[in-house]
């Protein structure tokens, strides 16, 4: 009972959760509908463009408009690329024929998803080198103030080996965009990245030493999430970057936070070197023990300890099979083999036939030299070795001495990094059809999540809206993967089957105490039967007694006493019918009154019926003797 309501709230549990999927579903139009109907009222003081046929309800944009101080913001809704500067210069270190930055940036809408009067960046070439910039409204100096560095990036034919990172470029007298390349400084490398299986999100920042005065990059921790999906689904994502005066910093892709730590702790290599380091002119001196274990030298190898014997030897007890055949070979030359045409025994040498197995050892039980098969040598015992004790001369292991690190310093406010006045990208990909769009760099994370709310918010409700649903995204699968087909119609299949296995309703107790406790209906029948015959017979006996009493009288006793036996017999007849019906009644009374009967009960139920048969039984051969 229990498994069977266990199944029952299991199939309601699947039911309810189908119905919440669609739910959720309709809900989620509902606030598309209802975002559609705020932006209308707002429509007379923006410049819009009605939807087209490609989106699944109709929606109005306006370019977002950011709000409080920001040092770089861009949406490229104006369809130019006027304010960026594309590189004219060549990579170093790079084939002539790829070393050019050639490759195209193109102001597009998205493939998918699109919002109408919404354009973007989009990087247009594959297996070339990119490279494109642009100035700071005015330049980011690290002091006081957070950094808020926000962008968003739609893998459109998704990623195959390739970034969609940016550049903050340090500010300096000599930077020059049309001069853009992978070598020009920067102070902040921020962006996804990928090639193979290794999925990356860049945060890099080029720290300077205060005694050398040269640049080190330092890498941030990889992120505390799965990147692949973010890579791979053609969605657009928002990737933004908090960096904090007290060195603390946090990522957030679609404002969800991925990885955080501290400048001084969280990155690779350190931005502060160690106080003290090995001395490089330290060595090990040559009477230097490490070892913590040696033999015991005062060990003896005993004087049974046989080193020569092997490790396995002959089976004594082993027979060689009966039938073995000694003297015939395991392989014999094929008979039917001949020697090729063009077969040269000054070239090629004596022609042998191939070698087959021998047909003689088919039916044998082996053929050739028997051997006995081996087993482990029980005397075995190998290559004696002294036993390990503590070394007493153990001086543990060698490590050179520690001497201060010339080199060290120590720098507590690594957030104060060098400034930047313009921002790039410079790119190698093999995918073409990177999106990028709303760039903004602030100092305030609310101005970001606004900024946000106004545009990257109105591409995932659109993307929401025309994504489609549970049931519609499993046929999907299953068009690219027939073999799910299996896998649904088990998971839906099987837990409608068990409910309705255990839910469907059976028989009464009645029927079942019926079938286990009363006899069977055929024997009822027969015996109905067999009743009736009796009692006619009995009818024409006493008319027959009655006619030839009336016509010949027999006063003798002998035919007096017969006719009363037989009376007897008669009247003992009916007595145990009726003695057999009281019994019958008896029982169904009981099993009446006994809707569940225990085990035992079952089984004295079921000895009575076989008694009870059996001496049916008997009475019915006795009656068929009688009338014999």
């Amino acid at each position: 009972m229990k498994l069977r309501w266990g199944w029952t709230c299991l199939l309601l549990l699947c039911l309810a959760m189908v119905t919440w999927s669609q739910e959720e579903e309709l809900d989620d139009e509902e606030e598309v509908q209802m975002e559609d109907e705020e932006m209308d009222s707002e429509a007379d003081d923006s410049s819009e463009v009605k939807a087209d046929a490609n989106v699944s309800f109709q929606v109005t944009y306006k370019t977002p408009v950011p709000t409080g101080e920001v040092f770089f913001s861009e949406t490229f809704d104006d369809g130019s690329l006027s304010r960026w500067m594309k590189s004219k210069t060549m990579k170093e270190d790079a084939d002539e024929d790829i070393a050019k930055y050639d490759g195209k940036w193109e102001i597009e809408a998205l493939k998918e998803n699109k919002v109408p009067g919404d354009l973007g960046m989009v990087l247009k070439s594959r297996a070339k080198h990119h490279a494109i910039s642009a100035l700071l409204n005015k330049p980011y100096i690290f002091k006081d103030r957070p950094l808020v560095v926000q962008y968003e990036v739609n893998f459109q034919d998704g990623i195959d080996c390739g970034g969609a990172y940016i550049k903050l470029l340090s500010d300096s007298p000599d930077l020059d965009l049309e001069q853009f390349h992978d070598r020009t400084p920067y102070s902040i490398m921020f962006g996804p990245d990928k090639c193979g299986e290794d999925y990356k999100l860049h945060f890099i920042f080029r720290h300077k030493n205060p005694l050398n005065r040269d640049f080190e990059e330092k890498h941030a921790k990889r992120a505390d999430t799965d990147l692949r999906k973010v890579y791979s689904d053609k969605k657009t994502h928002l990737y933004t970057l908090v960096l904090n005066p007290d060195n603390s910093y946090e990522i957030f892709i679609d404002q969800s936070s991925v990885s955080k730590g501290s400048l001084l702790t969280d990155v690779i290599p350190p931005v502060n070197p160690p106080k003290e380091i090995d001395d490089p002119k330290d060595s090990k001196p040559d009477d230097w023990d490490e070892r913590a274990k040696i033999p015991d030298p005062e060990a003896v190898k005993p004087d049974d300890w046989d080193e020569d014997a092997p490790a396995v030897v002959p089976d004594p007890d082993a027979v060689k099979p009966d039938g073995w055949l000694d003297d015939e070979p395991e392989f014999v030359s094929d008979p039917t083999a001949n020697k090729p045409d063009d077969w040269d025994e000054e070239m090629d040498g004596e022609w042998e036939a191939p070698q087959v197995p021998n047909p003689a050892c088919k039916t044998a039980p082996g053929c050739g030299e028997w051997k006995p098969p081996t087993i482990n040598n029980p005397l075995y015992k190998g290559k004696w070795k002294a036993p390990l004790i503590d070394n007493p001369n153990y001086q543990g292991v060698w490590s050179p001495r520690k001497i201060l690190n010339p080199d060290y310093f120590e720098d507590l406010e690594p957030f104060k990094m060098t400034s930047f006045r313009a921002v790039g990208l410079e790119l190698w990909s093999m995918t073409s059809d990177i999106y990028f769009d709303n760039f903004i760099i602030t100092a305030d994370k609310e101005v970001a999540d606004r900024w946000a709310a106004d545009s990257w918010g109105l591409k995932k409700l659109v993307a929401s809206a025309n994504e489609p649903g549970v049931f519609s995204q499993l046929t999907l699968a299953a068009e690219e993967r027939p073999w799910l087909w299996v896998i649904y119609i088990l998971t839906v299949g099987l837990p409608i089957g068990l409910g309705v296995l255990f839910c469907w309703p059976k028989k009464s107790d009645d029927d079942y105490i019926y079938k286990k406790i009363d006899p069977s209906k055929t024997e009822d029948v027969e015996e109905e039967e067999e009743e009736e015959v009796e009692e006619e017979e009995q009818e024409k006996g006493k008319q027959e007694d009655q006619g030839i009493a009336e016509e010949i009288a027999e006063p003798t006793g002998e035919k007096e006493s017969r006719t009363e036996d037989e009376v007897e017999a008669t009247g003992g007849d009916a007595a145990a019918a009726e003695e057999e019906e009281e019994e019958e009644e008896e029982e169904e009374e009981a099993s009446k009154s006994n809707d569940t009967p225990s085990d035992d009960e079952m089984k004295d139920a079921d000895e009575g019926i076989q008694n009870a048969g059996e001496g049916h039984k008997q009475a019915v051969r006795k009656r068929r003797v009688r009338k014999d």
